[in-house]
């Protein structure tokens, strides 16, 4: 992440709420994908696959490790945490 801090233009803390509101853009453009495979939008029609909305899903992931890695150096492992915490809730 060292190249990403060293080439943003802002000041660190602007950097990272942006990078964790970006995540909402991501989320956006799947809401676009979807829209698209529908084709409910009666100016643009199926203008988007379903491989176009997985792409999209990834983009949010990848988006909100990246806000996670700045907001703590133990991304991973605040990651883990909670991803048991939820396989835990949601087993039992």
């Amino acid at each position: 992440m060292g190249w990403l801090d060293s080439e943003s233009p802002v000041a660190p803390e602007v950097a990272r709420l942006l990078r964790v509101l970006k995540i909402n853009g991501e989320a956006g453009e799947v809401a676009e994908a979807v829209h698209g495979v529908m084709g409910s939008n009666p100016r643009k029609g199926a203008s988007h696959t379903w491989e176009d909305v997985q792409e999209e899903l990834c983009d949010v992931i990848l988006t909100a490790m990246v806000a996670l890695a700045t907001l703590t150096p133990d991304a991973q492992k605040v990651f883990e945490e909670r991803l048991s915490h939820i396989a835990e809730r949601s087993l039992t």
